[in-house]
């Protein structure tokens, strides 16, 4: 009995672990110079949208492009946030007002007067592999 247990548990375990995500490749276009990196921050909670990526990532920059992929990815909501960080301080930095002085992007490229919204930003991941281009 015990062995038909066991054998039960590790099949179900191997079907809950075994199962494949997606991945999502995120490229950025228009970068206006190939210093610094473009950092990105992909969330799946509205509470963490722009405090706490669920993973983040980032890229070198050549000839104005740069890409990153986010692997084993689950279906679900999600948003993705990037910046390009020219100085090398791994954060975006803000003017005095509030105001950006690095460019930006988010998924869906919708720009607000504000900050980027969960609402505006989040998509769907499905169990497909998807790439999407974000404009700064």
């Amino acid at each position: 009995m015990k062995t038909i247990i066991y054998t039960l548990v590790l099949m179900m375990g191997s079907f809950i672990y075994g199962q494949e995500h997606a991945v999502i490749t995120v490229n950025v276009n228009n970068v206006t110079n190939d210093e610094g990196k473009i950092y990105f921050g992909l969330y799946n909670t509205k509470d963490g949208f722009l405090k706490m990526p669920f993973k983040a990532a980032g890229s070198s920059i050549k000839e104005g492009t740069a890409s990153v992929t986010f692997e084993d990815i689950a279906p679900g909501e999600y948003a993705i946030t990037c910046f390009h960080d020219t100085n090398g301080n791994q954060r975006m930095d803000f003017e005095t007002n509030g105001m950006p002085k690095e460019d930006y992007g988010v998924s869906n490229n919708e720009m607000l007067m504000g900050p980027p919204t969960w609402e505006s930003a989040k998509f769907t991941m499905t169990d497909a592999p998807l790439e999407m281009e974000i404009r700064l």
